[in-house]
């Protein structure tokens, strides 16, 4: 009786999530699984562009036969930029089958990091930085304006598709805070840009990104190369 109930219970509660899908679950930040939609399902066909099977071979040439695994991150990266900005089940899917590993290998990546999106994105993404250096100098106010401007709640995209707003931690340039991030998708992998403002680094003039003034005095030249540049015989 109580295994009926509970059952009841958990389909109840399975429909609900179904019905508020988009809303409940907007990016790898909210809950952490997938549930089928028309846009996003197993059975949809995806694939890398001629152009990024390319980046696949590049990408994969930096790392042992046997440890093709280790590229599922700059690919799923490489996947999204195709995709617009957001990853399908598919799409994840397909990154599986050249790692050769199981698909759940490739999720469990997707839903760990917060960068990769598995819910519709704007071609243009803003990403607020949440952390306490940019908080304490204002990040809320930007993100509230963003999002009365733009009309949307945080997670959404406009009705054109053009614009989302989400949340970023730290982005390494607490020097510079507030900081916002500009992904831009609407040129496919690409014209893909990802953009800080104010720019990353020290807004000093004398100084490069984080270099010292005058120009860096070590690290002149390329570094040396590994002793055994044959991956497969290391």
């Amino acid at each position: 009786m109580l295994a009926r109930l509970a059952t009841k219970r958990l389909l109840e509660v399975r429909q609900i999530f179904r019905q508020n899908a988009q809303t409940s679950r907007s990016f790898s930040t909210a809950l952490n699984y997938h549930l089928d939609s028309p846009d996003n399902n197993p059975s949809i066909p995806w694939e890398f562009t001629n152009a990024n099977k390319e980046k696949v071979k590049e990408i994969l040439s930096h790392y042992p036969s046997n440890y093709k695994q280790s590229g599922i991150i700059p690919l799923l990266d490489l996947a999204q930029q195709q995709h617009g900005g957001w990853l399908p089940v598919s799409a994840m899917n397909a990154v599986a089958k050249i790692v050769e590993v199981a698909p759940v290998r490739v999720y469990e990546v997707a839903t760990f990091y917060s960068m990769f999106n598995r819910a519709k994105v704007g071609k243009y993404h803003l990403l607020v930085c949440g952390t306490t250096p940019c908080m304490i100098r204002g990040s809320r106010e930007i993100e509230d304006t963003l999002l009365k401007h733009l009309g949307v709640k945080r997670n959404e995209v406009t009705k054109d598709g053009l614009f989302s707003v989400g949340e970023m931690e730290c982005m390494g340039c607490c020097v510079n805070a507030p900081m916002i991030t500009v992904v831009d998708y609407s040129n496919g992998s690409e014209g893909y840009s990802y953009n800080y403002y104010p720019p990353h680094g020290t807004q000093n003039p004398q100084r490069i990104m984080s270099g010292p003034e005058g120009g860096n005095t070590t690290l002149l030249g390329e570094p040396k190369p590994p002793p055994c540049r044959d991956l497969d015989a290391c």
